[in-house]
């Protein structure tokens, strides 16, 4: 299943369940007016083709204990695919990097990391980048306020 099958119904379904993914299948098939067992089945075909990925609880970072965002760039010493597959596999074993991304023109990657302080950060720095080896280099951003945080992906 692609973007381009997505019917109205399965929009409809999508977006309810990109602000509450808690609800009911019964409150569901009431929101997007539908019948429970089509919701059901509709539900369960989007999850299948992989359209909905996971479901998952949004924690408050703060609330936790979890203050301090940091954005990352890291540039690699190697621009080989090896050494980019190498990297995103060790990256992904840290818990605290929330997101990596491989981006183009300028460093090689963008990491979103949330960590409880700054020795958090710096053990992570050690950790998950001084000991890799084709790291070259890594400039940081803290952020001071989150003005916009949405998990929810536009369906135009």
């Amino acid at each position: 299943m692609i973007a381009d099958t997505l019917d109205e119904l399965d929009r409809r379904i999508l977006e309810q369940l990109q602000q509450d993914a808690s609800v009911t299948n019964q409150e569901l098939a009431e929101l997007v007016h539908a019948s429970p067992p089509t919701c059901m089945r509709r539900v369960r075909r989007l999850s299948d083709s992989g359209i909905i990925q996971k479901q998952v609880a949004i924690v408050d970072p703060a609330k936790v204990g979890n203050t301090l965002t940091a954005i990352l760039e890291v540039t690699l010493d190697v621009q080989a695919a090896e050494s980019f597959t190498q990297f995103e596999r060790a990256i992904a074993l840290e818990s605290a990097v929330l997101q990596c991304y491989r981006v183009s023109s300028g460093p090689d990657f963008i990491l979103i990391t949330q960590v409880t302080d700054m020795p958090a950060y710096h053990a992570l720095v050690h950790r998950a980048l001084t000991a890799q080896m084709n790291v070259r280099n890594v400039r940081t951003f803290f952020s001071i306020h989150r003005s916009k945080f949405n998990t929810g992906i536009n369906l135009g």
